[in-house]
């Protein structure tokens, strides 16, 4: 499966695909607003700013699948993230990321970079996906990596 052809739902509803974003790079990360690892959302949207005019994006995908840490709807979702982080990356309507009704993205992330031990599991909120200009999975960041570890591997991509 091409990762551009993969169908998502905004945070407002709005059916699109992934193909809005071929030739970009893609940090994809599953994200809740009552976790402690919530204030990542900062760094995030600091790398977003840093390089989205080189053709980067975050692509944030609430899921409330970890201990119920994401239990608003979309509207509360982006407003949170909007007030208290200042989010501007695209989000999506959130989703599960894990087990039987896994969005078909997820799986794809999961099957092309396992985790540790060669986990597919999404084990809990922020875990990130770098993923290159022509839809390549790079890499899988635990949810306890900072996104400011990430900048090198997200800076070698553009050269």
């Amino acid at each position: 499966m091409d990762l551009y052809n993969f169908e998502v739902e905004t945070i407002r509803g709005e059916k699109k695909t992934l193909g809005e974003f071929k030739d970009h790079v893609l940090l994809i990360v599953n994200t809740a607003s009552k976790c402690g690892f919530t204030p990542q959302y900062k760094e995030l949207q600091a790398l977003y700013d840093e390089f989205k005019d080189q053709k980067f994006v975050v692509l944030g995908f609430p899921s409330n699948q970890f201990m119920g840490q994401e239990p608003g709807d979309n509207q509360d979702i982006e407003s949170f993230c909007e007030i208290n982080y200042g989010v501007s990356f695209p989000m999506f309507a959130k989703i599960d990321v894990k087990g039987e009704h896994a969005h078909p993205l997820f799986t794809f992330l999961t099957q092309e970079a396992p985790g540790l031990l060669g986990s597919k599991a999404i084990k809990w909120n922020f875990t990130k996906f770098l993923v290159g200009p022509t839809g390549e999975v790079i890499g899988r960041y635990s949810p306890n990596t900072n996104p400011m570890e990430i900048k090198p591997d997200i800076q070698k991509l553009f050269t």
